[in-house]
């Protein structure tokens, strides 16, 4: 088996995440170690944060600002972002970036504060919209969403 790996960024299909639309590169469960996201932010990216992945943007084309940690800093081509774990973030603007998440991404480790979203540690307030389309338990699928957005079945 090689020592390395080659990917066509543009030739990957995109899948929806929390940001926009995402191609990731070498993602794979052999690969443990970091993967490579070219991310078309969209105006409704959702604040999110990762418990265990940390994350370098780089901001390829486009203007606007990153959140972090409820703080607005303003974004331009070559702009550099490391984002830690436990930051709450989201890029506000349309863009496109490279995402390099370190350790390779995991669609396990996508949380979100709002009311919509559950982690699978603790229930999510629910609307009465959801409540109708939650089962007989009351509860979501949290999970399920968030391999939707990762792009899994």
């Amino acid at each position: 088996m090689a020592n390395y790996t080659i990917a066509q960024l543009d030739e990957i299909p995109s899948v929806r995440c929390p940001c926009g639309h995402s191609r990731r590169a070498f993602v794979s469960p052999a690969n443990k170690l970091a993967t490579m996201h070219m991310v078309d932010i969209t105006a409704d990216a959702r604040t999110h944060y990762h418990k265990k992945l940390t994350e370098i943007y780089l901001i390829l084309e486009g203007r606007g600002h990153m959140e972090l940690d409820g703080k607005l800093f303003p974004v331009r081509p070559m702009t550099a972002i490391f984002i830690k774990p436990g930051c709450r973030h989201r890029a506000v603007g349309r863009m496109r970036i490279v995402n390099i998440p370190i350790p390779a991404f995991d669609p396990h480790d996508e949380w979100f504060d709002d009311d919509d979203e559950a982690a699978p540690s603790r229930p999510a307030k629910l609307s009465a919209r959801r409540r109708q389309s939650a089962g007989a338990n009351g509860r979501t699928n949290g999970h399920t969403r968030r391999r939707k957005l990762a792009g899994i079945s």
